[in-house]
């Protein structure tokens, strides 16, 4: 007896080893190919979340069909701190171990490379040591905790240009800019006057109402023009001047991290009234002005480019030799030079197709193709060729927009390119309305007037949830998904902002951008696609503040199924509304309010209070 039971006990110690053998492999493999413990547990969690998103091995979690299956995750593993800032798709670490041969003279290495399934980091990223809930609208555009950004090298950069200046416990922003030092709302002003809008005041009476700032450094620039009731997509890469963009975000003014490289910006054309560059180290001849056409397809018949760079006043050789040949460019794309002072220049765009028709033939650059889509900008590259407008524009020789604050309400004219009458759009916008009603009444035992200021809508459709918000201290950031109807042109039009992007990827931001996330029928969505759900609700997770709402519209049976998975999350579920689709279209009458818990890393994951 005693033989078996050492028999026994050595047949039991055979597997013990083989499992000790193979994670003393993965922790060398870890060590060597420079990935943690943390991160190969997360792949295995990839596996699982693919087979909960429809693998045939595994029933999903997240099935439409019956919901009446039990699997669920009990915990999701924590990314290392040193990852606290992840952007999976904007992570040079990935770029540096795949070793991608990139073109760094036209900034691919700044451009999206999103990690194959098997490299993702399915894992919760953890906030820095030091967290603490962001200050609120508007004191937050003025100053930030250090410890949520915990980056002072800005501050000893730019300490000549007031972009920020640490004080202690807080970062505070003087609002200064390489260009304009001595504050940003004194340059808007001297903008406005040079344009000799009414009042000095850079709206022009709600003509002008969405800005491109390109190479925005940390958003002070339109951070002030929120005071004019404009709003700016605020623009940089993720380059040597880290954390720029998620300074601005932390602020509490509309930001986004790309860069002017290969691939199209991912907005339609004709968005913007005003792009700006304020020494924005661009280098705007290369490739036959590509860049500048770019710029040019982005903006809206009328529209200006304010330029304040050297180029604009410095008579040394070679900035004479620039500002020559970029003359000779904009002259030969059309622009007028609007206005010019000492050292800031804007251009006007034409409001007809006029001027390039009567260009000499083969004037460069070319008119692009005639099967060319501008509003194409998904994963598409850049042409060196100018975008006429529609017949419709060319006629009405504008946009024939309503001025803000009638625009947000008032039927754009590219309805039409969707077959939606105004009669229909205008049902739209009440019925997101009183949507949204609802929401606040589920959400006022949680809220004060100032708890939410960054926010995102995943399916915007006609935008018509911001424009809902138009009357709170709120800003939206509407996103499209790439493989449905183009409307984002409509958002822009309507005097908002977003951009377009593929949920089965990772967004464009730092962690910890958004106070509240509204999801309209995108977790049916991406089932669909093929794509895994757990990777999107980690997603949410990433780019959610801590103690920021989440509020899922679906169907019942996929609102039943991401309960499951709160607890995994250190999500709380705070509020449920079962009323029946009041849309005619769409099985979306369930609404889920989420709460995101704060938590803490010590010797192991807990929430704070």
């Amino acid at each position: 007896m005693t033989r078996a039971r050492t028999d026994g006990g050595q047949k039991k110690l055979i597997p013990v080893v083989i499992v000790a053998v193979i994670f003393a492999c993965m922790y060398i493999y870890s060590r060597n190919n420079g990935t943690s413990p943390v991160e190969l547990g997360s792949r295995s969690l990839k596996r699982l979340g693919s087979s909960l998103s429809g693998d045939e091995d595994v029933e999903s979690t997240t099935s439409t069909e019956d919901g009446e299956n039990n699997v669920a995750l009990k915990s999701i593993p924590v990314c290392d701190g040193r990852h606290s800032e992840l952007i999976p798709c904007l992570d040079r670490n990935f770029i540096y171990q795949m070793r991608l041969k990139l073109d760094l003279t036209v900034m691919e290495h700044y451009e999206r490379h999103c990690p194959p399934p098997e490299r993702r980091f399915n894992c919760l990223i953890p906030p820095p040591k030091g967290y603490k809930v962001p200050i609120k609208w508007p004191r937050s555009r003025d100053e930030v905790w250090k410890a949520n950004i915990p980056h002072t090298h800005l501050a000893t950069e730019k300490s000549d240009q007031n972009w920020m200046v640490v004080r202690g416990e807080k970062i505070v922003f003087p609002g200064g800019g390489t260009h304009f030092h001595y504050g940003a709302d004194k340059y808007i002003k001297a903008m406005a006057n040079m344009l000799r809008f009414p009042d000095d005041n850079i709206n022009n009476r709600g003509k002008v109402r969405t800005v491109l700032d390109v190479g925005c450094g940390v958003a002070s620039f339109g951070g002030y023009l929120l005071s004019y009731d404009v709003i700016a997509m605020s623009l940089a890469p993720n380059d040597v001047h880290q954390n720029q963009i998620q300074f601005a975000l932390e602020r509490g003014i509309p930001a986004f991290l790309g860069v002017l490289g290969t691939k199209r910006l991912p907005y339609p054309s004709r968005s913007f009234e005003l792009a700006h560059c304020s020494r924005c180290r661009i280098d705007w001849l290369q490739r036959n002005g590509i860049l500048l056409l770019e710029l040019d397809r982005v903006l809206r018949p009328g529209g200006y480019f304010a330029y304040s760079s050297p180029e604009a006043y410095a008579q040394d050789e070679e900035d004479l030799r620039i500002w020559r040949e970029m003359s000779a460019l904009v002259e030969r794309m059309c622009w007028k030079i609007a206005a010019k002072k000492n050292q800031t220049v804007i251009w006007v765009k034409p409001l007809t197709n006029d001027c390039y028709t009567e260009r000499e033939p083969g004037t460069q650059p070319p008119m692009c193709r005639s099967d060319d889509d501008p509003d194409a900008v998904w994963g598409v590259s850049m042409e060196a060729c100018i975008t006429p407008y529609s017949d419709n524009d060319h006629k009405a020789s504008g946009s024939e927009l309503a001025p803000w604050p009638a625009r947000v309400t008032a039927p754009p004219p590219r309805l039409a390119d969707f077959g939606i009458s105004n009669e229909m759009f205008e049902k739209d916008t009440v019925l997101w309305r009183r949507r949204v009603d609802g929401y606040w009444n589920l959400l006022n035992p949680k809220i004060k007037p100032d708890t939410l200021r960054n926010m995102m809508d995943m399916k915007a459709n006609l935008g018509s949830f911001a424009a809902a918000l138009k009357d709170k201290p709120v800003w939206v950031m509407n996103v499209v998904p790439e493989d449905g109807p183009k409307t984002l042109k409509i958002i822009y039009d309507r005097g908002l902002i977003g951009a377009t992007h593929n949920w089965c990827e990772s967004f464009s931001t730092y962690p910890r951008t958004y106070d509240l996330i509204h999801t309209w029928t995108i977790l049916s969505d991406i089932e669909k696609k093929g794509c895994s759900v757990v990777d999107l609700l980690i997603e949410m997770d990433r780019i959610l503040r801590p103690q920021g709402f989440i509020i899922i519209r679906d169907r019942q049976s996929v609102v039943e199924s991401i309960k499951k998975f709160l607890n995994a999350l250190h999500w709380d579920a705070i509020g449920m509304s079962t009323s029946g689709s009041d849309s005619e279209e769409e099985d979306d009458g369930t609404v889920l309010l989420i709460q995101k818990k704060i938590w803490i890393m010590s010797d192991g994951l807990r929430d704070s209070e």
